[in-house]
C-alpha cells in the first residue's frame, strides 16, 4: 500500500480537510495519510508548487499525491499525473507542470459523474486511494497527451551577475529564493560578490541561522541549495517589506 500525501489551500479553520480525511478512510481505514501543508495561500499554485516540489521527492517512489490547491477545475477537468515515479492528482490548473523540468510519463483525465462543489473530496480521494490500492493509472480515466503549463520564474545568470527572485515566504517569514548554491559557486569562484536585495547590501554569506544576533540579517543557502534571505528571530517579509517575486541580484567583479 502507497502513501498518500495531501496538500492544499483549506487551511485548518474550517472542516475541509478532515471531511477528506473521512472520505479517505472511509474508502480504506489502512491507508497512510501524510500532509504536507494546509496553510497555502488561498489559489496561490506558485506557492502550493513550491513546497510541493520541496519535498515530494522525499518519499518512496509510488507515492500518491492529493493537491488541492485554486482546486476547482476550469471546465471541470481534473487529472491524474505519473511523474518522476509518483503520482499527482488535482485540478489541471498549471500546478502539476511547476513540480518537475522532467515530462511526465503518464496523464489521464479522471473520471467524472455528477457535478460537485466539493471535488477533492468526491473525484480526487477516490481515486487517489484506487492507486494507492495498486489500481494503473490508465483504469482511472482517459488518456491525455499533455497537461496545462505554466512557466516557472526563472534564474538570469552571466558571468556578471546573477538575478533571481524570492519565490516563497515560509512561516517563519524567510525569503526563499530560486538562486542556487551550484549556480553561484560555479559563477563565484575566486571573485567578489555583492548581494542585493530590497535597500540592503552584503558580501557575506552565513552558515547557520544563529551566526548572526538576534535581529541581525542572515544569508544562506539552506538544505535544500536554495539563497535565503531571514533574520534571526525576527521576519524579514515584514521588516524588508520583501515578498514574493521581490528581485535578488548577485553582482560578481574581479576587484
Amino acid at each position: 500500500m502507497s502513501i498518500i500525501t495531501f496538500t492544499s489551500d483549506f487551511g485548518t479553520a474550517d472542516h475541509y480537510v478532515a471531511a477528506v480525511k473521512a472520505q479517505l478512510l472511509s474508502l480504506d481505514a489502512n491507508v497512510r495519510l501524510v500532509d504536507i501543508s494546509h496553510s497555502i495561500e488561498a489559489f496561490n499554485i506558485a506557492q502550493g508548487s513550491f513546497v510541493l516540489k520541496s519535498v515530494y521527492a522525499e518519499f518512496p517512489k509510488g507515492t500518491v499525491h492529493l493537491v488541492a490547491v485554486d482546486g476547482q477545475a476550469v471546465h471541470h477537468r481534473y487529472i491524474a499525473v505519473k511523474l518522476d515515479g509518483h503520482y499527482f492528482l488535482g485540478a489541471d490548473n498549471g500546478l502539476i507542470s511547476l513540480l518537475s523540468d522532467r515530462p511526465t510519463d503518464e496523464i489521464v483525465q479522471l473520471k467524472t459523474t455528477e457535478p460537485t462543489t466539493f471535488s477533492t473530496k468526491e473525484i480526487l480521494a477516490p481515486a487517489a486511494v484506487s492507486l494507492s490500492q495498486g489500481t494503473k493509472l490508465s483504469k482511472l480515466g482517459c488518456p491525455l497527451s499533455s497537461i496545462e503549463q505554466r512557466l516557472p520564474r526563472q534564474l538570469k545568470a552571466t558571468r556578471q551577475q546573477i538575478v533571481g527572485h524570492v519565490v516563497h515566504v515560509d512561516h517563519y517569514g524567510n525569503l526563499i529564493t530560486n538562486i542556487d548554491q551550484t549556480t553561484f559557486q560555479h559563477l563565484q569562484q575566486d571573485t567578489n560578490f555583492q548581494l542585493r536585495f530590497g535597500r540592503e547590501t552584503t558580501n557575506q554569506l552565513h552558515q547557520y541561522y544563529h551566526d548572526v544576533d538576534y535581529g541581525e540579517v542572515f544569508l544562506l543557502f539552506n538544505s535544500a541549495g536554495w539563497l535565503e534571505i531571514g533574520i534571526n528571530q525576527g521576519n524579514a517579509h515584514e521588516l524588508l517589506g520583501l515578498g514574493y517575486d521581490s528581485p535578488v541580484m548577485i553582482q560578481f567583479s574581479q576587484e
